[in-house]
This record gives structure tokens, C-alpha cells and sequence, in this order.
């Protein structure tokens, strides 16, 4: 490895623990204090604090003298939390569905305009749709993300779409937007295709307290064994009220009218 790229990797290292030192300490973290801790020099500590503190993701304390965590360092942190909890809660509830159905279930959440898929359970099935867990895909190709999508507020998917940038010439928007009002209706996405040649994806989001949605429950499989009946009587009404019993866990409380 070249001596530049292995000071590259020292220097995030670096920053990480400053990073982490400002975050978890329940003292005041002055650059002096951050110096010590991590051997480096006073300068190139001021250095890595004006580069933490220019990301938003460290911020400096009253009257200056030391930073506590950012805006930015706490949305991090509070996202690394809530996808802790979505795949402890989901987990049972994934093999459940995964028992009930026998097919692929995954847990998935939005990273800024891609559906990261978090976690699966597998099927028995032999024959079976690619495994996706780790991988990530525009929100638009998809059911995980087309159910998000839908329950985001609605000025929201201008903004998601200027993030697509060329990508936004993939997605013909106003049929786009009456797909989604359809799914907020219904509770349920389901795409053909978006995720390979005849896989079918059927997504139900996963909602907390105040009603934002935290990610999405899917189950994809072949296509040739998600039609007809069993789409619409076995594994929407029950995608549904795994999704209503998860987001409980989050103190969501659907509103029946």
C-alpha cells in the first residue's frame, strides 16, 4: 500500500476517534484534551475539528472552548439507532413471514436516493430471486422504495428527485406520482421487474410514533409465484398487518376511520 493512501487512511482514523470522543464523552472535549487523547499535535487536531465542524458533524460549546456533537453527528447517530432497532423488532417478524409464505423476506430503508436492503430472512425455495441483502437501488425501481416514497410528505420527492440528477430522466414523473398516491391509498406497493427479469417485489412501509416512515417490509420473489389470488388474498392482507404490528413496536397506532 502507497505511504500517501496509508496517511489517508490514518487521517480518517483520526477523525473518527475525535469523532467519537466528542459524541460518547460525557465531559467537555477541548482540542487540548482531543490532542491527548489521540497523540496527535495540537495544529492537525484544530485541522480535523474544522473539517468535523465544516460537515456539521461536531460544533463548537458555549463560549467556544470546546465542541460538542452537530446537527449533522446527531441525524448520524440517530440513524444508526433506529436501524439497530428496525432489525431487532423485525427480525421475528420477518421469519414469521418468511414461515407463513415461504419467501424471501428483507427489512429496507432509504439512504439518500437509493433503498438499502438492511437484513433477510430466505426462503426454501429452489428456485429463488438473487439475494439482495447489502445492496442498495434507486427508490423508484423498486417496491421498498416506491412505499416510502409514498408516505414521505409530499414536497419531498421534488427534492429526492433533483438528488437523482441524470437519473431523474429515468423516471416519467407524473405517472410516477399517481403510482405513489395509489400505494399511500392502498398500503402496499408491488413492482414487476424493477429488481431483475420477472422478480416481483411487495413492500408495506414501517412507521414510527409520528407516523414517519423508518423503512419497509418486502417480500420478493419470482414472479410466477406472486399472481392472482395469492397476491391479493394471502400475502398483501398479511404484509399488511405484519407492518401495522412492527410500526406498533415503534408506537405507531393506525388511525381507523
Amino acid at each position: 500500500m502507497k505511504e500517501s493512501k496509508i496517511g489517508s487512511l490514518a487521517s480518517v482514523d483520526k477523525a473518527l476517534e475525535i469523532f467519537e470522543l466528542i459524541a460518547t464523552s460525557e465531559e467537555y472535549q477541548t482540542p487540548a484534551a482531543l490532542a491527548r487523547h489521540t497523540g496527535m499535535s495540537l495544529g492537525r487536531t484544530l485541522g480535523v475539528l474544522q473539517l468535523l465542524t465544516e460537515r456539521g458533524f461536531v460544533e463548537h460549546g458555549t463560549g467556544q472552548s470546546h465542541y460538542t456533537i452537530g446537527v449533522r453527528g446527531i441525524r448520524l447517530s440517530q440513524s444508526i439507532i433506529n436501524n439497530l432497532s428496525i432489525l431487532k423488532y423485525a427480525k421475528p417478524i420477518m421469519q414469521s413471514l418468511e414461515k407463513e409464505h415461504d419467501e424471501a423476506i428483507y427489512v429496507a430503508v432509504l439512504k439518500e436516493t437509493d433503498v438499502f436492503f438492511l437484513d433477510m430472512v430466505d426462503t426454501e425455495q429452489t428456485i429463488k430471486a438473487t439475494k439482495l441483502i447489502g445492496q442498495s437501488f434507486p427508490f423508484f425501481s423498486n417496491a421498498a422504495g416506491k412505499v416510502i416514497m409514498a408516505f414521505e410528505p409530499r414536497d419531498y420527492l421534488q427534492r429526492y428527485l433533483v438528488k437523482l440528477g441524470r437519473k431523474q430522466s429515468l423516471v416519467n414523473i407524473e405517472n410516477f406520482k399517481e403510482e405513489l398516491l395509489s400505494i399511500r391509498n392502498r398500503g402496499v406497493a408491488v413492482d414487476i421487474g424493477g429488481l431483475g427479469d420477472n422478480v416481483t417485489s411487495v413492500a408495506v412501509a414501517i412507521k414510527d410514533y409520528a407516523g414517519k416512515v423508518l423503512g419497509a417490509l418486502t417480500l420478493i420473489a419470482p414472479s410466477f409465484r406472486i399472481i392472482g389470488e395469492r397476491l391479493e388474498r394471502e400475502i398483501i392482507p398479511s404484509m399488511l398487518l405484519n407492518a401495522q404490528l412492527l410500526s406498533s413496536r415503534f408506537g405507531y397506532a393506525a388511525i381507523i376511520a
